[in-house]
């Protein structure tokens, strides 16, 4: 993000209330992460791994929570949280303004909270209650009985409550099974644009609080998440499946049905979770296991034809 007219890096400590170490004239016209940097730029650091990165990139301040020799020509500023104040920033520059509510659609038996906002095109049903503070972006859809949260925020197109993928096959086709389960969505939690949670047959499918969900990801009916998970675009989520506190789900994952993740479990992209993991781990692959035992394992797949070659090993139909 380019700012609309140059600072100095001294100019940055004084928003922050901030102390502002080597060059305070250093020019500042750009708000920028560290791999997206230009000269010129403030970017943070708050992971040691990275502090070489940050320190020799084009960005002429950088936001640190270590105390560093400063590089010639630019400026630090030594803070306990670079995230947080980073975020200070770009409110600073780039206020979010909150449009006024929108024509929408809301039953009368619906209950929305105060300091609410609903925009455009956006459909509510009966018996829908939707918290404080929430904002409901354009065309987003909310089924009968759903129950919102404080401080949620959901973004355009997606559709809270829909029926439950649940059949049964009979001769002349699929008989489907009536939903008559409820979305639970708890406070604090951000869904994507284009997302579908499907209510619970009988009961409920449970979003806990703190969960984020990015754009296109799909939790299936009666899905029971527990707090601060993290869901990447497209993930899928078989119903009745049981997701523990602070779960991580990297994009395009795919989580059978009616099994159970547990806690702090982390699920890298593309992996298949076709029975019940246990919590703390890092997974990877179709069926999804232990990461660094599958990567040890592709390592050793990639180095077979030189052994094979070794041996002056043929297949029997080249013999």
């Amino acid at each position: 993000m380019k700012l609309s007219y140059s600072l100095k890096a001294a100019d940055i400590a004084e928003i922050l209330g901030a102390t502002c170490i080597g060059s305070p004239d250093t020019p500042v016209n750009g708000l920028n992460e560290i791999h997206k940097v230009t000269e010129g730029d403030v970017t943070f650091v708050d992971y040691h791994k990275y502090y070489d990165r940050a320190l020799t990139s084009p960005a002429t301040l950088i936001l640190i929570n270590a105390e560093v020799p400063c590089p010639e020509g630019k400026a630090l500023i030594v803070t306990d949280d670079p995230f947080r104040e980073y975020n200070k920033l770009v409110r600073h520059f780039y206020p979010v303004e909150v449009k006024p509510a929108g024509q929408y659609y809301a039953s009368p038996e619906a209950i929305i909270g105060e300091g609410t906002v609903i925009r455009n095109g956006v459909f509510i049903d009966d018996n829908v209650r939707i918290g404080n503070n929430c904002i409901i972006h354009p065309n987003v859809v909310i089924y009968k009985g759903s129950i919102i949260g404080d401080n949620v925020i959901i973004h355009a197109n997606t559709t809270i409550g829909a029926d439950a993928f649940y059949y049964k096959k009979r001769p002349s086709g699929y008989d489907k099974l009536l939903s008559c389960g409820r979305v639970i969505i708890e406070n604090n939690v951000e869904i994507g644009a284009n997302c579908t949670i499907d209510k619970g047959v009988s009961g409920d499918t449970i979003l806990g609080e703190g969960t984020k969900l990015d754009n296109h990801v799909h939790v299936g009916h009666g899905v029971e998440t527990g707090k601060n998970c993290l869901f990447a675009a497209q993930v899928g989520i078989g119903g009745k499946t049981i997701i523990e506190d602070e779960v991580t789900l990297w994009g395009q994952v795919g989580v059978q049905k009616d099994i159970r993740i547990g806690r702090g479990a982390v699920v890298l992209a593309q992996s298949g979770v076709s029975k019940s993991i246990k919590g703390n781990r890092v997974y990877f692959g179709s069926p999804a296991g232990d990461a660094k035992k599958h990567y040890k394992e592709l390592s050793s797949l990639r180095m077979l034809p030189m052994l094979l070659e070794k041996l002056n090993f043929r297949p029997a139909d080249e013999e």
